[in-house]
């Protein structure tokens, strides 16, 4: 006999899990106390965005769902924007939330929330645990249906009598991730359009990747001499130094490379969903129907006509598609100066202009580049700050960039803190923005408690650059809401037993990022910048002027 909680951690162990991230709380404390006799590495956040970005991290390092457990009401809420961000990014998630006893549902009870109705728009599946001898079951399908076809979040509730109930039960299996491999005739035909074409240009990115597809997938494109690009924040899933790479389809992407797939007479896109940063707002390709010839293989058969409607479209699992192309006798290309410019393009684009201040971000960036080993983690949130890591850095293995598609800010610090506890032996550094970073400072205590020895490097501009940047552009000179009064964050990281250092010269940044990564420990590097560099392109009066 065993409680439902106890049944409920052997599931986990079951299926894999070795690590889980949460906030504690009563309505699930039955789980906890099950947790502490299990194998189960437990990281406890200061919150549960934190915590729930954490599991979203380790779900998109190692492919296998992250697991959050988080206590009922105001605990997911706050964990709902992991699932949003797990969502838009494809990651396989399972978010284990607390519920109000069984006799209290429907009256409102105290932190009481339907999680099948409120989240619904947020995950693949939520479900809840009505009866103790399901619990198997239901942690099967969510686990399941996490990983299945264009993987996601699942929530699952656990009512706080539920847990508590005893029971003779049997484990379920481990969960199995399904597989499709192309089709014959689709591999034909794609090898058929690409004789065809002058002007051929891969796209790849988002779900189910793994390492040997990324390896797969540059062979193809380097024996048939094919430029290659990388989705929004997929940098990481092919190497930035093969000479077919041409450069990340981002936000502030290079317009060279926007007039580059415009200009394409045929787009293979190999796991993408040619998302809004992905074409430039929809108009890179026409909607419904593109342009250039379209050929979108996904893993989930919705995706394939979802937006653009597609002349061959392919509904297989990527590593299976990646070999399958691999596989595929090349073609002599007739595109090989194609290929040639859009290489040299992504090079050019790797310079930048000197922007006003003593601390130039575009040299911290190829200091970065220089000091940096190719099996470095490199972590960010979102904001203005990231521009520059998408354009000036460079990854050389999958599973080096973590960076949220959604756009969520408040994500580099808790994803890093996800990558060391994954990968201790790795250097794991998260670029910040002043008010990024803030969003989720307090995980610098979840750092020192658990030893994870993470670098952070804040651009402190005093502002909310992305946003301010847009009102200098649609209300010249009238800045509302925009302006930050800030800590000294090097102070603050050495109030939690950090290291911590602050830095104003460009000249001075090296020997404080060689400190920070010697440090044996959680460290801090704040890089004070002028506000007027608030992008690579274009100062803050240059927009304000519109000539930016």
């Amino acid at each position: 006999m065993r409680t439902a909680a106890r049944v409920l951690v052997d599931q986990l162990v079951v299926h894999g899990v070795d690590t889980a991230f949460c906030v504690p709380g009563e309505s699930y404390i039955a789980v906890l106390d099950a947790l502490g006799h299990a194998p189960i590495r437990l990281i406890s956040a200061r919150h549960e965005a934190a915590a729930a970005n954490m599991a979203e991290a380790y779900g998109k390092l190692t492919g296998r769902p992250g697991v959050c457990l988080v206590t009922r009401g105001p605990g997911a809420t706050h964990a709902s924007v992991g699932l949003h961000t797990a969502y838009q990014d494809s990651t396989p998630l399972v978010l284990l939330v607390g519920q109000v006893p069984r006799r209290m549902l429907g009256r409102e009870a105290f932190q009481e929330l339907d999680y099948r109705v409120s989240f619904a728009g947020l995950v693949k599946w939520a479900g809840q645990i009505d009866r103790p001898e399901r619990v198997p079951e239901l942690l099967a399908r969510a686990f399941a249906t996490a990983v299945a076809g264009r993987p996601g979040p699942v929530l699952l509730a656990m009512p706080e009598d539920v847990l508590a109930e005893e029971l003779d039960v049997e484990d379920a299996e481990p969960y199995r991730v399904p597989k499709a491999a192309p089709r014959v005739g689709d591999l034909e035909r794609v090898r058929e359009l690409l004789a065809r074409a002058e002007r051929p240009l891969v796209i790849v990115g988002e779900p189910g990747w793994t390492a040997q597809a990324a390896s797969d997938v540059l062979a193809f494109c380097e024996a048939n001499e094919l430029p290659v690009a990388t989705s929004f924040r997929c940098q990481d899933y092919v190497d930035n130094r093969s000479t077919v790479y041409c450069g990340p389809l981002t936000i502030g992407m290079d317009p060279r490379l926007a007039e580059r797939v415009r200009q394409a007479d045929l787009l293979l896109a190999v796991g993408g969903r040619l998302g809004e940063i992905v074409t430039r707002g929809y108009t890179l390709l026409d909607v419904p129907r593109p342009r250039q010839t379209l050929v979108h293989a996904h893993p989930d058969p919705a995706e394939l006509g979802r937006v653009y409607q597609t002349d061959l479209p392919i509904a297989a699992t990527l590593p299976e598609l990646a070999a399958a192309l691999r596989a595929l006798e090349p073609v002599r290309p007739a595109w090989s100066s194609w290929t040639k410019a859009a290489r040299a393009d992504y090079l050019a684009n790797l310079r930048h202009r000197a922007l006003p201040g003593d601390l130039d971000v575009g040299e911290v960036m190829a200091t970065f580049r220089k000091r940096l080993p190719a099996e470095a983690i490199f972590t960010c949130g979102a904001g203005n700050f990231t521009v520059w890591a998408h354009r000036f850095y460079e990854f050389a293995h999958f599973g080096t960039q973590l960076a949220p598609r959604s756009g969520a800010m408040g994500y580099g610090l808790p994803a890093a803190l996800a990558a060391k506890a994954v990968h201790p032996d790795q250097d794991v550094v998260c670029l910040a923005g002043d008010g990024d970073f803030m969003m989720s400072a307090a995980e610098l205590a979840t750092a020192v408690q658990y030893d994870l020895g993470v670098v952070v490097v804040v651009v402190n501009n005093g502002m909310f650059g992305t946003i301010r940047m847009h009102q200098e552009r649609q209300f010249p000179g009238h800045v509302v809401a925009t302006d930050l009064a800030n800590p000294d964050f090097a102070a603050y990281a050495q109030a939690f037993g950090a290291h911590g250092e602050v830095v104003e010269r460009t000249e001075d940044f090296q020997d404080a990022l060689d400190r920070a990564l010697a440090a044996g420990g959680p460290a801090l590097v704040e890089l004070r910048v002028d506000q007027e560099a608030i992008t690579p392109r274009a100062t803050l009066t240059e927009i304000r002027e519109g000539r930016g």
